[in-house]
């Protein structure tokens, strides 16, 4: 056999003396083979380098091995982490992950999802902010597994797997409270997000669970990134009565609030305290290290991946969609 062609399962079947029936099952593990067949044909699998052809298995099976994570931020560290928690259970079982970026509108997204509908992925998880109902239709209408890091559960549209991002808020807004601050601003993200809405449903809540009224004048909401947060800590550190702390809505956008603080020639957190939320890895290296909220990042991906396997060999556990909340954890340090 020429070094240029390619070996099949057909030669490792000739070469050991059996089925390519039994090679198959040998390979894949789902019907039982004796173990001395099974150490024959693997160590002629050894001794050819036969390597599966995954186009070929895919027509077989009607799978691509394939999943993607959709983002709209591909520089938050927030979403490498993720798709670190995915490939470590899903690459063990022979799946490609793909992380695909769709910046701004609506229109990104379509042709990132038409893209990967055309691949015919097994799995997508959608965290971009611009995804909408339309996007979780066609993806489930193409026989794709869906899961999605917000919104209500709803059976037409895959399973949810998400952090407690109103508990997360709440907790810290608590944090500052029972620490004596009292004009708290919060600079949030864009409220079209479930990301924006329910992190300012937290803060408002810490307000009433303390019996105190929200100051609308301190909130503001814009881009979940550096610039965002920066753009919002200015406007409100020029009000007349400026706030005594600023909790903002991840993590970028404290590094961008500690910019305006800087500017302003105040110091954190003798003049103005600064919360973040996410808890990339930046936030433990800035200068003062930054209070912010855990997001488990690596153990969302790693759920998402147990739901798709599930779903792919149909032992969803009640036939229904399934809501997966993670819990978040407050992490002190030295910016309050």
């Amino acid at each position: 056999m020429s070094k240029e062609s390619r070996v099949g399962i057909a030669d490792v079947a000739a070469r050991a003396g059996v089925s390519i029936t039994t090679v198959s099952h040998v390979l894949s593990g789902r019907r039982p083979v004796s173990d001395r067949t099974k150490a024959k044909v693997l160590q002629v699998v050894d001794d050819l380098g036969y390597r599966p052809d995954p186009s070929a298995r895919g027509l077989r099976t009607g799978r691509s091995q394939a999943v993607a994570l959709v983002v709209s931020d591909v520089t938050n560290p927030f979403y490498p982490l993720m798709a670190a928690g995915l490939q470590e259970v899903l690459q063990p079982e022979g799946f490609l992950i793909s992380v695909c970026v769709a910046q701004g509108t609506t229109q990104d997204l379509d042709s990132v999802v038409r893209h990967l509908i055309d691949r015919r992925v097994d799995g997508i998880v959608m965290a971009a902010l611009s995804a909408e109902e339309r996007h979780f239709a066609d993806i489930t209408a193409a026989g794709a597994s869906l899961v999605r890091l917000s919104g209500d559960l709803d059976p037409r549209f895959g399973d949810i797997v998400r952090a407690d991002d109103t508990g997360g808020m709440a907790d810290m807004v608590a944090h500052l409270l029972d620490r004596g601050y009292r004009r708290i601003g919060l600079v949030n993200g864009d409220l079209n997000t479930p990301p924006g809405r329910l992190r300012l449903a937290g803060y408002r809540r810490a307000f009433r669970e303390f019996g105190l009224e929200v100051d609308e004048s301190l909130v503001t909401s814009g881009p979940f990134t550096r610039s965002g947060g920066a753009l919002g800590a200015r406007a409100l550190l020029d009000l007349d009565e400026p706030p005594r702390a600023l909790v903002c809505g991840n993590d970028l956008m404290a590094v961008g609030a500690l910019d305006a603080v800087r500017e302003k020639g105040l110091s954190v957190p003798g003049d103005v305290a600064v919360t973040g939320y996410d808890d990339i890895e930046a936030s433990s290296l800035l200068s003062p290290g930054l209070t912010t909220v855990h997001n488990p990042a690596f153990e969302i991906g790693r759920a998402c991946a147990r739901i798709f396997l599930d779903r792919l060999a149909g032992e969803a556990s009640d036939g229904g969609v399934r809501e997966v909340v993670l819990p978040q954890k407050l992490i002190i340090r030295e910016s309050t």
